[in-house]
Order: structure tokens, then sequence, then C-alpha cells
């Protein structure tokens, strides 16, 4: 049994006080759903109608990402950090050491 369940009705962890699925829980039930995915899934679209009822508030997309987004991706690994020149900009294109018919 997990320490990491749902405080209702603001869906915050019980064990962490992260919003919850934590990434305690969200490990936990990709453990527990290994081999079944799409009951995961539908399991977890529970909670998130229940969630959107106790939180009218919430934007329907991060409700969605927060339930059920994450479930198609691999668990969640320590985040690095990027600059913002780095994700803006884009790589010069490698020369191939041809010239082209204008001689560049």
């Amino acid at each position: 049994m997990t320490t990491h369940g749902p405080v209702l009705p603001v869906w915050s962890c019980g064990g962490c006080d992260l919003p919850w699925p934590c990434p305690t829980r969200r490990r936990e039930l990709c453990a527990e759903y290994a081999d079944a995915p799409v009951s995961l899934a539908l399991y977890l679209g529970g909670y998130l109608v229940q969630a959107a009822e106790d939180m009218p508030w919430a934007p329907a997309g991060a409700l969605h990402r927060r339930f059920i987004g994450w479930t198609r991706q691999p668990p969640e690994a320590p985040q690095r950090s990027h600059s913002k020149r780095a994700d803006t900009t884009t790589p010069a294109r490698a020369s191939s050491g041809r010239k082209t018919s204008d001689g560049t």
C-alpha cells in the first residue's frame, strides 16, 4: 500500500504534498500496470473526471497532461537545464566541401 495517494478535493499527494499523481506514484503505477497500459489510462481517466469536478478552475489540458498524458511516456527522468539560446537557435549546416556552380 502506497502513502502517495490523493488528498481530495485539492488533489495533492498524501505522501509528499506534490500534485497527485506525484512522480513517486507515477513510477508505482507504471510498475503495477506494466503489462496493461490501457488499463492504467482507464484507471487514471476516472480520477481525471473526478479531479475536473473538484477543480473546475483548472485548465482541461493541464489536467489531461497531469492524469493521463504522462502514461505514454517513460517515467520522469531528471530534467537537464537548457539555455534559452540553445533552444531558439538552429545549428549551422555542415558544409559538404563541394563547390556549387556559382563557385561558393
